[in-house]
């Protein structure tokens, strides 16, 4: 029985931008790189240490995914010796507030499993 019963024959749809947000975040270790990236930019080797069970396969193509859709950033230092970093963008950035409150709310809803997972603080 909803709040109100001349809504029980409505369909129940979830607003399609939130859909869209969910798919892309939710895909496995994409929020888990943006939220890494948060504390700032990375190497590649550096994301492979600090992300647990990530294989560099995977990591290349979900860097690759969250660059074409904006929110992350490639930088090549051609040094010598020539360096990549990845780092948000202004796009990507944009995220820390969701971010901080999905912690947030993680932290006083979810039991946090012991899997030697990545321990990361959203500031």
């Amino acid at each position: 029985m909803g709040m109100n019963d001349d809504d029980d024959d409505e369909p129940r749809l979830c607003d399609s931008a939130l859909v869209r947000a969910f798919d892309f975040l939710g895909k496995r270790w994409n929020g888990v790189l943006l939220g890494t990236l948060l504390n700032g930019p990375a190497s590649f080797s550096e994301l492979r240490r600090n992300v647990a069970g990530i294989s560099d396969s995977v990591l290349s193509e979900r860097l690759t995914e969250l660059a074409n859709a904006g929110l992350v950033a490639r930088t090549v230092d051609e040094g010598p010796p020539v360096a990549v970093s990845y780092g948000l963008t202004n796009s990507g950035a944009a995220l820390l507030p969701a971010l901080r409150e999905l912690t947030t709310w993680s932290q006083a809803n979810l039991v946090a499993p012991n899997l030697g997972a990545t321990n990361l603080t959203v500031v």
